[in-house]
C-alpha cells in the first residue's frame, strides 16, 4: 500500500503545470495521499455474564485517502474527505489484556467539512480550521477463536459480533502549501467525538468511546 501511495503522489506532483490558480471563490481542488486513524479508546466493561473488567482496545489503521474541496468564498470552503475503508484490529484489554486479537472491523468515515481558510487567496501557505458531521459506518466485523473462548462459543457455534454505525461531530485544523501554480501539499489533523456499541451473538454488549484522531498528508491539484 505504501508503495502505491508513493507512486500516486509522484504522478500528481509531476502533472502540475500551467497558469496561476489561487484558492479563491469558485475554484476546485482534488488531492490524494494517506490517512492514519488512531482511536483514543476508553472502553466500558463487557456486560454480564463476563469477567469483571473485561474491556477492548481498537488499534490504529492507515489507508489511501484523498478529497475534494470547493471554495465557496475566498475564505470559506466545503471539503469532502475520501478514503478506502480502514481495517481496525480489536484486542482484549482490562481483565483480558494480553489475550491478543479478539476481532476486527472495517470502518468508513463519511464526512463533510466546512473550512475557514486564513490569509489571502493568493498566499502560498493557507492554514485552516474545519468542522462538520461524520457518519462512521462499521461493517464486516469478524470475531476470533479467542473471543469465542472468552464468551463460551464453540467451533460449531462461534461468538460473532456487530458494531453500531454512528453519527458524530468532527473538528480539525490543517494547512495547504502551494508548490507551484497548480500543485499543493496539504496536511491536516482532526478528531471525531465518537461513541459506539459492540453487540455479541451471546447478547452481551460493550460500549466504547473511540474519539479517533485522523492525521492526513496529501498532494493535490487545483483547477
Amino acid at each position: 500500500m505504501t508503495h502505491h501511495i508513493k507512486w500516486i503522489a509522484l504522478a500528481a506532483v509531476l502533472s502540475c503545470a500551467g497558469a496561476a490558480h489561487a484558492q479563491s471563490a469558485g475554484s476546485w481542488a482534488a488531492r490524494v495521499g494517506a490517512t492514519q486513524i488512531d482511536p483514543q479508546v476508553d472502553s466500558g466493561d463487557l456486560s454480564a455474564p463476563s469477567l469483571s473488567g473485561t474491556k477492548a482496545d481498537v488499534k490504529s489503521a492507515t489507508q489511501l485517502s484523498g478529497g475534494v474541496t470547493y471554495m465557496v468564498t475566498d475564505h470559506v470552503a466545503i471539503d469532502v474527505p475520501l478514503a478506502l475503508p480502514f481495517k481496525h484490529d480489536l484486542e482484549g484489554a482490562g481483565a483480558i489484556a494480553g489475550v491478543g486479537k479478539i476481532g476486527e472491523v472495517k470502518a468508513l468515515p463519511i464526512t463533510v467539512m466546512a473550512q475557514y481558510r486564513f490569509l489571502d487567496p493568493a498566499a502560498a501557505l493557507r492554514p485552516y480550521l474545519a468542522a462538520g458531521p461524520t457518519y462512521a459506518k462499521f461493517f464486516k466485523a469478524r470475531s476470533t477463536a479467542t473471543l469465542s473462548g472468552i464468551t463460551g462459543g464453540t467451533p460449531a457455534n462461534p461468538t460473532t459480533l456487530t458494531v453500531d454505525s454512528k453519527l458524530a461531530a468532527t473538528f480539525g485544523a490543517g494547512a495547504s502549501y502551494r508548490l507551484n501554480p497548480h500543485c499543493f501539499v496539504d496536511a491536516s489533523v482532526s478528531k471525531t467525538f465518537l461513541k459506539t456499541r459492540t453487540t455479541l451473538s451471546t447478547g452481551q454488549t460493550l460500549d466504547i468511546k473511540l474519539d479517533p484522531i485522523a492525521i492526513s498528508l496529501a498532494v493535490g491539484y487545483r483547477f
